[in-house]
């Protein structure tokens, strides 16, 4: 039998809520309908980016931001079922994974005398219960969370989603999702899947863009492209220790944020932004492909979504780093790279209404793959 899912994703790149519709059949098949996206203004932008950060009243912020979330993506799945003309009693469920302000697995509260391993937290910002309220649809929302608990990293989760619509029975595959932070998964044929952050994605690159130039993004990366990298920012940059920890690893804006890059830049007063643009890019680049070098150098072709596959100096850097792999993007393996994570989501609430596991402890280093995500009837 085939159900009607809808997937929802606000990233850490902050621009907006995407999500899809898709139909999925009982072997887990899916097949997207629509696509929707709802921006983010730059106040609400604001308020997230500083929630990343301890500040004063952060409860009380974080509260009301988990209410708009909601209703941005009530604003998603109407312009789903307008484009669809399907009704609320033709879905099945919405797998809405909320806004991502802090992440620290296995951090602060272990105890070595008690043998209690710690186990950290993950948050996402977000209402379920009161988008089903507007949505009048079962939610399935904290997909995180059981992970964690399971003592993994909780992320990244879309690893398995990858190998269902991605994998190929003759050759590995690797698959990069760059969003405000990367994370690749590798697919072979007959081996566990393994997955990982890798590092920055476009989080950087668009803060240092929307400071300098005041556009949101470097579109296509034609800014970073008209710029030189600097060779001594960019070693400074490659020190970070998080890129040379083996997986399983995650990150997000907790370590990769305005603060972090300007203890790197503020030293160097004769760079000019749009080298340091540049040097972003190519950084951005060099972790990724350092990853994959490293972990996957098996691949057959490198499948490139988020938004960073829509930047063509980006992806042309990749390319450059990791001859003679093809590297090309999600879409032409019939989805759409804005498309990948919200359809994750879907899958994800697909499993979850059936109860089935959908983590990797290959991926995530957890006990044991864990039934993710909690269900907020309707």
């Amino acid at each position: 039998m085939t159900e009607h899912f809808i997937g929802l994703m606000s990233g850490t790149s902050l621009d907006g809520a995407d999500g899809v519709l898709a139909s999925i059949d009982a072997r887990g098949h899916i097949q997207v309908k629509a696509h929707a996206f709802v921006a983010f203004d730059a106040s609400f932008k604001a308020t997230l980016m500083a929630l990343n950060q301890s500040g004063p009243d952060e409860l009380h912020l974080s509260a009301l931001a988990g209410n708009q979330i909601a209703r941005h993506y009530a604003e998603v799945v109407h312009d789903l079922l307008q484009q669809s003309r399907m009704s609320a009693q033709g879905i099945t469920a919405i797998g809405a994974h909320g806004q991502t302000v802090r992440h620290r697995p296995l951090a602060f509260d272990g105890d070595a005398a008690k043998q209690q391993a710690a186990v950290g937290y993950t948050l996402q910002l977000n209402n379920p219960s009161l988008l089903a309220e507007l949505t009048g649809m079962d939610v399935v929302a904290d997909f995180r969370n059981r992970d964690l608990a399971a003592g993994g990293q909780g992320a990244p989760l879309v690893p398995a989603f990858h190998q269902g619509v991605f994998a190929q029975p003759d050759a590995c595959v690797a698959v990069l999702n760059i969003g405000g932070i990367s994370n690749i998964s590798v697919l072979r044929p007959g081996t566990v899947v393994t997955g990982w952050d890798c590092g920055p994605g476009n989080a950087l690159m668009d803060f240092w863009c929307a400071t300098h130039t005041g556009q949101p993004f470097d579109r296509n990366g034609d800014w970073a492209a008209t710029g030189q990298v600097n060779a001594t920012l960019l070693a400074a940059l490659l020190t970070e220790p998080f890129l040379q920890d083996a997986p399983p690893k995650s990150t997000g804006r907790d370590l990769f944020n305005p603060a972090w890059l300007a203890r790197h830049v503020q030293s160097r007063a004769d760079l000019s932004a749009v080298d340091v643009q540049a040097t972003l890019t190519e950084y951005t680049a060099l972790a990724c492909a350092h990853d994959v070098q490293r972990h996957a150098s098996d691949a057959s072709s490198l499948l490139v979504c988020g938004g960073g596959a829509l930047n063509g100096h980006l992806m042309a850097r990749l390319a450059h780093h990791l001859p003679p792999l093809q590297v090309i993007s999600s879409e032409a393996r019939g989805l759409p790279p804005l498309q990948v994570e919200a359809a994750a989501f879907a899958w994800l609430a697909f499993k979850t209404m059936r109860r089935e596991t959908a983590s990797l402890p290959s991926v995530t280093g957890a006990r044991g793959a864990r039934v993710l995500g909690a269900i907020y009837p309707r």
